[in-house]
């Protein structure tokens, strides 16, 4: 086996990219891309009739909004049926296979009499040794020879070693009656292929493990290191499913979850790296080992996922994160940001920042810099615009003409203006908010002057006073 780690994500085309079927890509991108290893990405389409092109689309836009890039071009499985097919009969010219003629009555007549006889129903088929002159000129399918003997080990990295007795293992069938390559045949003839060096993937494919090192062990080729990651499971305990709210990982995305944040939160889904919750990429990179995987089931924790996201949109490059929150817009089919509202946006970013968990709480909190004159005030901020308080602001307003605008400047002669008029800034600061963003609950009111700047600021805090 190359010392090079190679992995891969392996999913259906049957739908959206599942959150489970994300952490899953992620764990495999950051074993591979922290290791100077490939990350390759193979479409399992083999199912005709549940693939789709659209299901294809949502799992490389999926995979695209995580920053889950990957290496060479995306394989798809049911294109490569040729060469699984391929496979099974160089097994079966070995005598590692045999062509099995038993029709499925039969198959099921077996096991209905072993299971009245309290026998085990694990079908051993009457063709495995039979000669070939004895072959009717019949539908047949084509088995490996399963071990009679002996014990399956597997060798797992989350797991530790897994012991199957061979007695349990049955002649797998490799290709159907009509020639297709089985799915066990095809995921293991791809990973060999490909050069797959690692397969990390979910709990609930711990068993195929076993049925597929019959095949690498017939073949003669390296069996892969296995890590069997926990499924995970809603707060209730129970198998994530959609009573637990989102599956889709780009369901996250139009919900407002930056893609860091998200990729910080799956990553510490079932996996940890001491006491560690908040890290970025690079330390991912550098921290992610299979000796972190919990056995144990993840519970996924929606209040976390808000803590790391808030998180990761405070630590983010202001540019980068408008970036993201311009896709955000189109991805929840929102209105564009038009060139004003994206420079004043930008311009607000360093403090509205610190105080959202998710991008509709930023734009929600940034509503001051995104609406035009004149500004609607709600009922709530209405109240703080009695006739004193707008006398109040028709008396402030000749004061910040001609000023310097800057933070200092604004606060002394706030705070000068309120002492004068014998009243306190808290009082003064309500009108204002009013004023110039139409709400009760705002960002600072310097904060929105600065961002506004005083041909704006004046006009709005003009426009309502008397």
């Amino acid at each position: 086996m190359s010392d090079d780690v190679v992995t891969r994500f392996a999913p259906s085309p049957t739908g959206y990219l599942h959150i489970g079927g994300a952490r899953t890509a992620l764990f495999n991108w950051l074993y591979a891309r922290g290791r100077g290893g490939k990350f390759l990405l193979r479409i399992e389409d083999t199912d005709r009739a549940r693939s789709t092109p659209e299901a294809t689309a949502a799992i490389l836009q999926g995979l695209a909004w995580l920053g889950l890039d990957h290496d060479g071009e995306v394989v798809s499985q049911f294109e490569r049926a040729p060469r699984h097919a391929e496979v099974a009969l160089e097994l079966l010219a070995q005598g590692k296979a045999y062509k099995c003629f038993a029709t499925q009555e039969e198959i099921e007549a077996f096991r209905a009499a072993a299971k009245a006889e309290g026998k085990s129903t694990l079908f051993r088929s009457p063709w495995r040794d039979a000669e070939a002159s004895a072959h009717p000129d019949a539908p047949h399918v084509i088995r490996i020879k399963a071990p009679l003997e002996g014990k399956t080990v597997i060798r797992d990295e989350v797991q530790g070693d897994v012991t199957i007795g061979n007695d349990q293992l049955d002649d797998m069938v490799l290709l159907r009656s009509d020639g297709s390559p089985v799915y066990m045949l095809a995921v293991v003839v791809d990973d060999h292929d490909m050069g797959v060096t690692h397969v990390i993937r979910g709990d609930d494919h711990l068993n195929n493990a076993a049925r597929q090192m019959m095949i690498y062990d017939a073949m003669g080729w390296d069996v892969p290191v296995w890590a069997h990651i926990p499924l995970i499971h809603g707060a209730d305990g129970k198998k994530l499913s959609k009573r637990h709210g989102a599956l889709g990982a780009q369901e996250y995305q139009v919900m407002g979850y930056p893609a860091a944040g998200m990729r910080n939160y799956l990553s510490r889904l079932g996996w940890s790296h001491g006491d560690d919750e908040f890290f970025t990429d690079a330390q991912a990179l550098e921290w992610f080992d299979l000796g972190g995987i919990g056995k144990s089931p993840a519970r996924f924790d929606t209040k976390k996922l808000e803590n790391l996201s808030g998180q990761h949109i405070a630590a983010s490059d202001d540019a980068a994160l408008q970036r993201e929150l311009v896709a955000f817009l189109e991805a929840a089919g929102l209105p564009a940001l038009t060139e004003a509202q994206d420079a004043a946006l930008l311009k607000a970013m360093p403090f509205l920042k610190e105080r959202a968990k998710t991008f509709p709480e930023l734009i929600d909190k940034a509503q001051f810099a995104l609406t035009s004159r004149p500004v609607q005030v709600d009922e709530k901020a209405a109240k703080a615009l009695d006739v004193e308080n707008r006398t109040l602001l028709a008396q402030l307003t000749p004061h910040l003409q001609n000023d310097s605008w800057d933070r200092d400047s604004l606060e002394a002669k706030l705070n000068d203006f309120a002492e004068r008029h014998d009243t306190k800034f808290g009082k003064l600061a309500a009108p204002l908010r009013a004023a110039l963003a139409g709400r009760a609950v705002t960002p600072s009111v310097f904060d929105m002057m600065l961002v506004l700047g005083p041909e704006e600021s004046l006009a709005r805090i003009t426009d309502v006073a008397t």
